[in-house]
């Protein structure tokens, strides 16, 4: 099954996985241990976010790091950006209304 960046951080426990490794490699085990979830469900969702190559994975020795992929998330920055742009309209002229609205 094909996965996108979008599945995987529709998930509250991925994305606190993406946020644990965004501030340093780690292994199966070390991100586990943050979460009361069972060590395969916690493989499950690192095995998702592989998939859609959020995580890349580095042997070393006999461990398997998993390092965080920041430049995947560029799609969903380059998603939100039609949505950033009407929001910084809207929020335009709402402080435009307000200033002419606003008493003297």
């Amino acid at each position: 099954m094909r996965r996108d960046v979008f599945q995987a951080i529709a998930d509250p426990t991925r994305r606190a996985i993406i946020s644990l490794i965004a501030l340093q490699a780690m292994t199966p085990n070390a991100i586990a241990e943050h979460f009361d979830s069972s060590r395969q469900a916690i493989s499950k969702h690192i095995k998702i976010l592989t998939e859609c190559q959020l995580l890349k994975q580095e042997q070393n020795g006999r461990e398997i790091y998993y390092h965080f992929n920041p430049q995947k998330m560029k799609e969903v920055d380059i998603w939100l950006e039609q949505f950033r742009q009407q929001w910084e309209s809207r929020f335009n002229n709402l402080e435009k209304v307000l200033n002419q609205i606003k008493p003297q």
